[in-house]
């Protein structure tokens, strides 16, 4: 494990931190906090997610290397990210005239991907994880927040050209990922993980990430060049797998759609010694 000074000067162009398109299970939306100023004092060249979901740590971040890779095993995000850095004015006309409406999400609901175009399934994916009760991404119902609308295209449109501008120059890539991590790692790549947590695997998608993937994933990180921090729910069976690594706990709250939810103590697991930084 690597307990080496970070005191290395390293090079970051300063972007603006924005928030993550849509709602999504499992976000960083609180601990992100946390997270973001440990990555930015660890010297890197190369910045990557292998989890990427919808970007809860990627998109809040300050600074940033001058290579930058994310990747996610769900195709339908993939497609959405891709659509917002090629179309990003197609994807807006299309959400332009799109209301906040039940009979629209469960219309959505029921429409195959595959039936659709690229940019189509980019707008019924964006529309569906909007409008979905606590950014679920499995069983999705639509959800009311009576303080706002969950969709509005005078929000979204703005949103859609951040997050074209932050994407400019990043690699997106649709891998396993084992395929990803062994593709990117490098001495200075850091890599950050997101996976699904200990008793969550089945939410994210079927065959997406299984129980066993933990210790595979574990057996993996070993073996990398780079550097890295990975974020999981505090249970004995993930102290166990990961007790090669160095651990610190941390505090978060767990929320569901609106609702301020109960305080949890997470881990963050890395082969970096955070308690130098």
């Amino acid at each position: 494990m690597r307990t080496e000074s970070t005191k290395n000067i390293i090079n970051f162009e300063s972007v603006k931190p924005i928030n993550p398109i849509a709602p999504y299970l499992g976000g960083k939306r609180l601990l992100a906090k946390t997270i973001v100023p440990i990555i930015e004092k660890i010297p890197h060249s190369i910045y990557a997610e292998p989890f990427m979901g919808m970007g809860g740590v990627f998109f809040r971040r300050t600074q940033k290397p001058k290579c930058e890779a994310i990747n996610d095993i769900n195709s339908e995000i993939i497609n959405m990210f891709r659509m917002v850095e090629k179309f990003p004015n197609y994807l807006a006309d299309m959400l332009k005239f799109k209301i906040c409406s039940r009979a629209e999400f469960k219309a959505m609901l029921a429409t195959p991907p595959s039936l659709l175009t690229e940019l189509e399934r980019a707008v019924r994916y964006l529309y569906i994880q909007k409008n979905a009760f606590g950014g679920k991404t499995y069983s999705q119902v639509f959800g009311v927040a009576l303080e706002r609308t969950r969709f509005d295209s005078e929000r979204i449109i703005p949103q859609i050209h951040m997050l074209h501008k932050r994407l400019a120059g990043v690699y997106i890539e649709c891998l396993p990922y084992q395929d990803f991590i062994t593709r990117y790692d490098r001495v200075d790549t850091l890599f950050y993980l997101d996976p699904p947590y200990w008793g969550s695997e089945s939410f994210y998608g079927k065959d997406f990430f299984s129980r066993a993937d933990f210790a595979e994933l574990a057996k993996l990180l070993k073996s990398i060049k780079g550097r890295f921090i990975l974020s999981i729910n505090d249970v004995p069976e993930i102290r166990r797998i990961f007790k090669s690594f160095y651990i610190k706990e941390v505090q978060t709250t767990y929320t569901s759609g609106t609702q301020s939810g109960k305080k949890a103590a997470e881990l963050l697991v890395s082969n970096v010694d955070l308690s130098l930084l």
